[in-house]
């Protein structure tokens, strides 16, 4: 992520870097809901109003503008009070219920008293649009005149401008077109684009102006009338009126959303409470997939990265891959399609890499911020390769991996070439403009990379786990080499991968910490910290096996696992901060790379030591959604985990995690060509006594299997099959 801010030159000392959030206020403070369909996301309060002000991150945005700031709704002047406020578990549908507060005349006496009119808001976004009902009853035994009235505005900010970015030109509001049943606002932006919010209702208003509609309703005791509401983020004029387009389109939308999450093998479990986390988990994911041309792809997460990241997909489809490998062909097309073919300083573009960010806003267009095309990750193009590897393994797909081969060659030669920046054997990273990010990997704050006397460290840096993915890399694009009949490529790139092992040992592996150092800097000094990144060295296999078991007491130890999960960095360290955004916090997707490293050096137990963590750090969330990430500091018997203020949630790769966890803990892994499923050494949790999976899907089969707990002995059962499919489990 490139969570850094943007400050203003004259902040001195307080300056945290580029492009970051700024935290002024917490969203887990105010706990917002969130809707996303495509390339358009709303972020509303529990009442399902978008309130503006300064630092609120409500709005409608669509392709990184905010065109709806701000939209309310009051009942005679007042805000209705909060009964309850969810998300389907589908996460189609926002639904609020209020209710009256006591209602005075203008003398002061009681008129109506509390918990009488029930407004029930229903809200769901699709095809660049937000559609909303509101229905209003009766529950008193007199009839009620009402005044139901909506404010709305539409500032037109790009979404850096919401994130904390001054700007100091905008480009011209154009005078509201007010209509009877409509209201059209227009922004002339200095990208010469035009972008247009348009607010229909159904029935039209009693009154309707520039920044409100006023409803006179009258309510018999016992019945109900209905308000619709279309926010339209384009010029399209539906020919169907709002009430109309509100059913219509909520039937596309939900069997949209079935459709998609229909490809993925299900999940049930004996926990009913882990089965509600994993409903939350499957509906979050396939609510953050944008279909492309190149098929389906996960944006990073709302409201902040609802954008499509390369090194983000390429994470949430590793861990998803056991269930619904369609994800990675749409992520590995997707970012082919986008790879870079030339160098461009501004963008951090070089041939062959892969993308780190694409926005399409108005700061980005104009080259305020470097997003429009953005190529500045250092780790996206080995995961691209690691990807494409762990895709052939799951799906024998060749005809895909024919396609993309010549992007898969571009990408290594960018990692021999252009990623090895002085020849010393490992990549490196180092920004080619002063607008770039400073720090390239997936730990990107200004200041996640240092010295253990806390110094910073200057590039330019070789960090742990990129090497490790281009270990990944070397020996995935061997695989695919002699798959492809190119048998000589992949023995030197087996060869390559061989020598890279050696030369990371010998460079990264700290006796007196009992790990990997955290980095390289330009001077080829290693970051003597305890750090996470270590085990991504397990992830992807560079780890030498002698060394396996000091990395995983090292990090299992309490001062790097918090009960929740593994530490960014250990408390011990000089930068230690629970609170930081990188430097002592805990990432879920983080500790499911780790878990899957666990799992492959034959450390089980400390893997559902992680899955233990952040299952019970769910309980205690929202919906039961894991976030972003949250604060490192000490589990506490019956309490949750303390949240970080700016976390995003849903995030995808955050919503994978638990989907990664039971691959990782079942050993679960696929062979298409003999159409086998395996299981090696599975174990489960305690919080598990059983786990069904139905539809693995393997070479055009499909298996449903149970995995039964008695004790410690784990056992897998065949509940059905269609085709000659096998299980073969190992102990």
């Amino acid at each position: 992520m490139n969570l850094h801010v943007n400050v203003p030159d004259d902040a001195g000392d307080i300056r945290l870097g580029q492009f970051a959030v700024a935290s002024q206020s917490s969203l887990q403070e105010r706990r917002p809901r969130t809707l996303k369909h495509g390339d358009t996301f709303g972020v509303f309060d529990r009442n399902g109003d978008v309130l503006s002000g300064e630092g609120s991150p409500d709005g409608l945005f669509h392709r990184d503008t905010r065109h709806l700031s701000h939209l309310d709704v009051l009942i005679n002047g007042l805000s209705p009070i909060l009964l309850s406020s969810t998300l389907r578990d589908d996460n189609a549908v926002l639904t609020c219920d209020l209710t009256n507060p006591d209602l005075y005349d203008k003398a002061g006496r009681l008129l109506l008293e509390h918990d009488v009119i029930h407004i029930r808001r229903s809200k769901f976004l699709w095809q660049s649009a937000c559609f909303e009902r509101l229905l209003v009853r009766n529950f008193g035994d007199q009839p009620q005149r009402l005044t139901l009235e909506l404010r709305f505005e539409a500032d037109f900010a790009d979404l850096f401008e919401v994130r904390g970015t001054r700007r100091k030109l905008r480009g011209t509001f154009h005078p509201a077109d007010v209509r009877p049943e409509s209201v059209t606002f227009t922004y002339g932006g200095l990208d010469d684009r035009t972008r247009t919010t348009r607010l229909r209702f159904d029935p039209a208003p009693s009154r309707l102006e520039a920044r409100r509609a006023l409803f006179e309703i009258e309510v018999a005791p016992g019945q109900r009338t209905v308000i619709f509401v279309e926010v339209r983020c384009d010029d399209e004029v539906p020919q169907k009126r709002p009430r109309e387009h509100y059913l219509s389109s909520m039937v596309e939308a939900r069997r949209a959303l079935r459709l998609s999450s229909s490809r993925a093998a299900s999940i049930v479990t004996s926990n009913e409470i882990f089965n509600e986390a994993v409903r939350r988990s499957v509906s979050d994911l396939y609510m953050l997939v944008t279909d492309t041309p190149e098929g389906p792809y996960p944006y990073a997460g709302t409201p902040w990265f609802s954008a499509a990241f390369g090194r983000d997909a390429l994470i949430t489809a590793y861990e998803t891959l056991w269930m619904d490998p369609a994800l990675a062909r749409g992520v590995l097309r997707f970012l082919a399609a986008n790879q870079a073919t030339a160098e461009d300083p501004a963008a951090d573009a070089e041939p062959g890499k892969i993308l780190h960010e694409v926005r399409y806003g108005e700061m980005a267009e104009l080259g305020e911020v470097p997003f429009r095309r953005y190529y500045g990750s250092v780790d996206s193009t080995p995961l691209f390769v690691m990807l494409a590897g762990a895709y052939l393994e799951r799906t024998q797909d060749i005809a895909t991996l024919e396609g993309l081969w010549p992007h898969i060659e571009a990408a290594l030669r960018w990692i021999d070439i252009f990623g090895d920046r002085d020849g010393d054997g490992f990549v490196e990273y180092g920004r080619r403009t002063e607008g770039g990010l400073i720090n390239q990997g997936w730990k990107d704050s200004h200041d996640s990379v240092f010295h253990a006397d806390g110094a910073m460290a200057q590039g330019p840096i070789a960090l742990c786990e990129v090497q490790a993915y281009v270990y990944g890399a070397k020996r995935s694009a061997a695989l695919i080499a002699s798959s492809l009949g190119l048998p000589e490529r992949a023995t030197l790139l087996e060869a390559e991968a061989d020598r890279m092992k050696q030369r990371f040992d010998q460079a990264f592996w700290c006796e007196d910490l009992g790990t990997y150092a955290l980095a390289l800097d330009g001077d080829k000094r290693p970051c003597l910290v305890r750090s996470s990144n270590a085990g991504h060295a397990l992830f992807a296999g560079i780890a030498q096996p002698e060394r396996a078991a000091e990395i995983v007491r090292t990090l299992m130890d309490a001062s790097s696992f918090s009960g929740f999960g593994v530490r960014t960095i250990a408390s011990t360290e000089a930068r230690y901060n629970p609170m930081s955004y990188h430097n002592g916090s805990v990432w879920p997707h983080d500790n499911a790379l780790i878990a899957l490293g666990l799992a492959r050096y034959g450390f089980k137990r400390e893997a559902t030591r992680i899955f233990d963590g952040l299952f019970h750090a769910s309980v205690y969330i929202d919906f039961r959604r894991l976030p972003e990430l949250f604060c490192g500091f000490p589990r506490r018997r019956g309490e949750g985990p303390t949240f970080y203020p700016v976390a995003c949630a849903p995030q995808a790769w955050a919503a994978a995690t638990p989907l990664s966890l039971i691959q990782a803990c079942l050993g679960l892994s696929f062979d298409p060509q003999t159409r086998t499923v395996r299981l090696n050494q599975p174990v489960l949790p305690d919080f598990l006594e059983e786990v069904v999976l139905r539809d693995l899907a393997v070479d055009g089969c499909r298996l449903d299997l149970a995995v039964r707990r008695a004790g410690s002995e784990v056992a897998p059962h065949v509940l059905g099959r269609t085709g000659d499919v096998r299980v073969e489990i190992t102990v």
